[in-house]
């Protein structure tokens, strides 16, 4: 790819089951759901393994999993990333959007079929195709370092024996600031997303001070920073953990808490990865509640917040994600109500706190939450990934090592 731009399509190919045509084949990037190899970050990252000049991802609302607007929110600002030895030099030099629209004009003028080309790109057998186009790029950067924090706060464990093992509590505390060139609002002020999971850690933290009985082990509450500009604050911490990632028992992560009121269920992205899910949906089932896959695996959710860099070094984490079955609701309401946000709010200036806000639900998730820690706090085992997840070899490297 020396000196090419690499255009790549988002998410996983969408490979057809061969048995029943109406699904997708489970064998292949797990069929619906959404690997890390169907996220943009790593679309980039292998654009930069390859040695790429450019790289440009063609947007799709669905695969994408939001609109297009939020690639502009998203991307329109400053861009920061953690300090570099080598100043990112390794990085491909121009990373990009396109819309689809776009990227059909840009296809014909070059002698292409897009959507041939689409349903061609789902085959096992499927090769890069060459486009009679040249791309003549030039960006000048401003460069400047700044320091931002990762706020941290530990309550040490009861047990002299366990309280050097940690349960790791973590929600994102930034956003997109101001964007001038907006008209009416400009400012990005991310209440669901994520102040809401900011103040459902700081009130789990008020919590746990008031126990009768603290735990075994030591809690972490931890607020990053950086996580909308690819999960900064906790890929840093991963790199510079305050103590060791081998003694780091789980990570629960809180990013947008449910808001609008209470529900029979509550969703874990990714599920089937480690008995943390485990211990999670035995404490909501004594309390009558039930943890279901999130219905929308193909928008990779499990990838897409600070959980997953602890998941990528081998400690098995859990993102919290709110519940769809809302009481003395259709049922459907929960998932209009999901769709509508991140159709309308999500990454805009109009995520902002609401009248019809009932915050009911998201006081009994936070409860079972924080139950989660503190019966992982207070057993004798680690928590383990599953046999089939793609984390269980890191973990186990980790604590051989240590043995």
């Amino acid at each position: 790819m020396r000196g090419k731009t690499l255009i790549m399509l988002v998410n996983d190919p969408p490979v057809v089951d061969p048995k029943d045509p109406s699904k997708l084949d489970e064998r292949m990037f797990k069929g619906r759901a959404m690997t890390y190899y169907g996220r943009w970050t790593y679309k980039f990252e292998i654009a930069s393994e390859k040695g790429a000049a450019a790289a440009i991802i063609v947007h799709q609302t669905d695969s994408a999993g939001y609109p297009w607007e939020v690639v502009q929110n998203s991307w329109s600002g400053e861009k920061f990333d953690t300090a570099a030895t080598n100043k990112h030099m390794d990085r491909v030099p121009i990373e990009s959007w396109i819309t689809l629209d776009k990227a059909r004009e840009l296809f014909a003028a070059s002698g292409q079929d897009f959507d041939a080309l689409f349903k061609s790109a789902a085959r096992a057998d499927f090769k890069p195709v060459a486009l009679n186009a040249k791309a003549n790029l030039q960006v000048t950067n401003t460069l400047r370092e700044l320091t931002s924090y990762n706020v941290v706060a530990r309550f040490e464990g009861a047990d002299a024996k366990r309280r050097d093992q940690y349960v790791v509590y973590t929600a994102h505390w930034d956003h997109f600031g101001r964007n001038p060139n907006l008209v009416g609002n400009q400012i990005f002020h991310g209440a669901a997303d994520n102040a809401s999971g900011v103040a459902g850690v700081l009130e789990i933290a008020k919590a746990y001070t008031k126990l009768a009985q603290p735990p075994a082990r030591s809690i972490l509450f931890m607020c990053v920073t950086g996580e909308e500009q690819g999960l900064l604050g906790s890929k840093w911490y991963e790199t510079h953990p305050l103590y060791p990632l081998d003694h780091t028992v789980a990570e629960i992560n809180m990013d947008v808490l449910n808001v609008w009121g209470r529900t029979r269920d509550l969703t874990i992205p990714g599920m089937g990865q480690s008995t943390v899910e485990d211990t999670l949906s035995a404490l909501a089932k004594a309390r009558g509640r039930s943890v279901l896959p999130d219905p929308e695996p193909e928008k990779g959710f499990y990838y897409r917040s600070d959980h997953f860099e602890f998941a990528k070094v081998g400690v098995p984490a859990i993102s919290y994600g709110g519940g769809y079955d809302y009481i003395g609701r259709p049922a459907d309401w929960g998932m209009k109500k999901h769709q509508d946000y991140v159709a309308h709010d999500y990454h805009k200036p109009s995520d902002e706190v609401r009248p019809d806000w009932d915050l009911s639900g998201a006081a009994e998730d936070l409860r079972l939450m924080m139950e989660l820690g503190y019966t992982l706090a207070q057993s004798h085992d680690y928590p383990q990934w599953k046999n089939d997840s793609e984390f269980k070899a890191r973990r186990d490297a980790m604590m051989r090592a240590t043995r």
